[in-house]
């Protein structure tokens, strides 16, 4: 899982790079990079949206299935799925799409675990003898952590510069420009806020405390808001995968900016920023009665097909079907 996640950095990686090359700041650089990622998955969101309006609508339909069937659960999963079916709806819809944000976080996460390999894309041979050189430095080697090495060595390169022989010119080049762009609003968006071992005892002692509370208030508030802005589908959304990521999300976040860079939870809030935005623009041109509206007329329009079909059929072809033959009448035996 390691490798998948680390391969998928590695891609993301290249439009992180590109895009501090172009503002030579990696807190801009991340701004950047999140709206262009909402931008490429607003398709998804727009699925999202469609399938949590088509499962708004079948809530009463669902309601009458579960009091039709109350004593029969077997039975009631049976309809309930006619009833997905018939009416074209995934109920898992609007859940699956919401892990796209997940996989671009872990991505994310790698790109700025391994920057070297990475965003920098320099060579693992390379990389591998830096790494093993820090391990080799009196009083730099028991001040780090083994997992944030690659990080280290972008943080220390003024002082490790005379070491790091083992890179060529260009590669030099993007190692000095990337050290020097990791100041955003006063953070350095390489350290980590805290250590995941000693959580409360390191928690305050940096102005890095902002990004996991950043996480948490700005979670909750854009949900809150979110609601406000889709009232006929408050219900829907407390049911299922939505009603754990409401109350989840949040805590998750938070814990997980605290233990990681703040460069990854950095692009939490942006990207809970960006999606609140995001959702405003959703319900003015994708609102839910729009939505109904469009699902009604598609409705309307494929009866009206089906009604004239139907009339193409001859009157004589028709009639079987409407009115199947009546079994006859036993004779009697002759002996």
């Amino acid at each position: 899982m390691n490798q998948i996640f680390n391969f998928f950095g590695s891609i993301l990686g290249y439009l992180l790079w590109w895009l501090y090359l172009l503002v030579q700041n990696y807190g801009v650089a991340i701004i950047l990079f999140t709206v262009i990622i909402k931008m490429l998955l607003f398709p998804f969101s727009v699925k999202q949206q469609r399938s949590m309006v088509a499962n708004s609508k079948l809530a009463e339909k669902q309601k009458q299935l579960q009091k039709l069937y109350a004593k029969d659960k077997q039975r009631l999963q049976i309809e309930t799925q006619k009833l997905y079916e018939k009416e074209g709806v995934n109920p898992m819809g609007g859940c699956m799409t919401m892990f796209f944000p997940f996989l671009i976080m872990f991505g994310l996460y790698y790109t700025v675990l391994n920057p070297l390999q990475n965003a920098l894309h320099l060579s693992n041979a390379a990389i591998n003898k830096a790494v093993a050189m820090l391990n080799h430095i009196p009083g730099l080697s028991a001040g780090f952590n083994q997992a944030y090495s690659q990080i280290e060595i972008v943080k220390n390169y003024g002082n490790l510069k005379p070491f790091l022989t083992m890179f060529n010119g260009s590669e030099i080049w993007k190692l000095e420009s990337f050290s020097h762009g990791f100041r955003f609003l006063g953070l350095n968006l390489l350290d980590t806020p805290c250590d995941a071992s000693n959580i409360f005892g390191t928690l305050f002692r940096s102005n890095l405390w902002t990004i996991p509370i950043g996480c948490l208030v700005f979670s909750i508030v854009t949900q809150y808001f979110m609601f406000k802005l889709q009232p006929g589908m408050q219900q829907q959304q407390q049911q299922g995968c939505m009603k754990a990521m409401f109350y989840i999300m949040p805590l998750i976040s938070a814990w997980f900016a605290c233990t990681v860079p703040a460069a990854v939870g950095f692009y939490w809030i942006i990207s809970t920023i960006t999606g609140f935005l995001q959702t405003v623009v959703l319900n003015v041109w994708f609102s839910p009665e729009d939505l109904n509206a469009q699902a009604e007329a598609r409705h309307v329009a494929w009866m009206e097909q089906n009604e004239a079909v139907m009339q193409a059929i001859p009157m004589s072809a028709r009639k079987p079907l409407q009115e199947p033959p009546k079994p006859k009448k036993a004779g009697k035996r002759r002996r």
